[in-house]
């Protein structure tokens, strides 16, 4: 399938590249961690049958986030006085969260409550999935998603455990569908592994079906998606400004240290400003920065040793940090003001080599937050 191939080579060459930056520290944690990376991992091939049993999302535990109990995801950065709407929003986002399955022995995750992968996972509620509580009920599926190890395997494995992962990511979404949605407009958002899931789910359940009509936008955030993976859409285009509807957006991030590095594998792939949301969008400066808020909590790193949960505490948001980066498109990279010695650069991310995939959210929290109340608004006065 083409899309899934250009997304996982896309994501496989994020984490090379910190791979890469990775040996040429001479930090002996960090080659620990490579040769974990380069070594390790569940014993090949994949096996179908060693996984978990699929989860039965009419059961709530289920669901990372859901609209009716409270959660991190429902948090805001100190001093943002948005109303509540999780009880009231007329539109709903399904979220679908990156990998947090960093080490284990199997291709696919155990859906293990008790575990760091899913202290990972409330992590992407708190500091991703959170920038949509301004705008939407939000929804988020726990699901069976592939071992990082996956994208260090070739192209079979990956396709395999990313492929077993997207079946319950779809079955999730017609729950929702059906349970939940009810016919009202929604926001497909995503980061990395995610929105592999989530541009798939675009083109083979949205795409040329009356569901086209209900979505407000995608935010298939991070990972890697070339632009010629929605030249075949009939009706899912990308987003040329702040207000278009029905379309997606996508960057991945960089410092602009490493700019005239061109980053080869993304040559050619989406990329929105999300200072402007102009599509291969010029220079944005500063001015134009809604704000970024540092992450809250911890994110679990670990490629080897126990899995059990640690017990990790989510502080509530900081307050924004507007104006402190500019930010440009260039051949399919987005590229910011680099984070070196900031709050950004010491909460690790920085994949290494200027690669930014860890920060494609936090920099840009307030003005994804902002741009989705505006969408969604944009959306409902078209509708009135």
């Amino acid at each position: 399938m083409k899309i899934l191939r250009n997304i996982t080579l896309g994501l496989s060459a994020l984490v090379l590249l910190g791979l890469g930056a990775i040996y040429a520290t001479g930090n002996g944690l960090l080659l620990t961690m490579g040769w974990t990376v380069a070594f390790g991992g569940p014993s090949l091939p994949f096996d179908p049958t060693d996984v978990a049993p699929a989860p039965d999302y009419a059961d709530t535990a289920n669901w990372a986030a859901l609209p009716e109990r409270l959660g991190v995801e429902d948090r805001m950065p100190l001093g943002v006085d948005d109303p509540a709407v999780q009880d009231s929003a007329a539109v709903d986002v399904f979220f679908i969260h990156p990998t947090g399955y960093l080490a284990g022995d199997t291709w696919t995750y155990f859906m293990d409550p008790n575990s760091k992968a899913e202290e990972n996972t409330q992590w992407m509620m708190a500091n991703q999935a959170s920038a949509y509580s301004s705008c939407c009920k939000i929804y988020a599926p726990r699901y069976r998603q592939a071992n990082i190890f996956a994208y260090f395997r070739g192209d079979e494995i990956r396709e395999q455990a990313l492929g077993f992962a997207y079946q319950d990511v779809e079955r999730a979404f017609q729950y929702f569908l059906q349970r939940y949605s009810q016919g009202r407009p929604f926001v497909i958002a995503s980061h990395s592994q995610g929105t592999h899931h989530g541009t798939r789910l675009l083109a083979e359940v949205i795409d040329g079906t009356p569901l086209a009509k209900r979505l407000v936008a995608a935010y298939v955030i991070g990972g890697g998606i070339a632009q010629t993976s929605f030249a075949g859409m009939q009706d899912i285009r990308l987003c040329t400004s702040a207000t278009d509807l029905g379309c997606a957006v996508h960057w991945d991030t960089y410092s602009e240290a490493v700019i005239d590095q061109p980053v080869e594998a993304n040559i050619g792939n989406v990329c929105t400003n999300p200072l402007s949301w102009e599509l291969n969008g010029g220079l944005a400066t500063k001015q134009q920065h809604q704000g970024a808020v540092p992450a809250s909590g911890q994110f679990h790193v670990e490629l080897s040793g126990s899995l059990e949960a640690t017990g990790v505490t989510f502080e509530p948001l900081a307050a924004p940090l507007p104006q402190m980066l500019q930010a440009q498109c260039k051949n399919g990279v987005l590229y910011i003001s680099d984070q070196t010695g900031t709050v950004f650069g010491e909460q690790g991310g920085s994949f290494g080599g200027g690669n930014y995939h860890g920060l494609d959210y936090p920099v840009f929290h307030m003005d994804i937050r902002e741009n989705a109340k505006l969408r969604v608004q944009t959306f409902l006065a078209q509708q009135d």
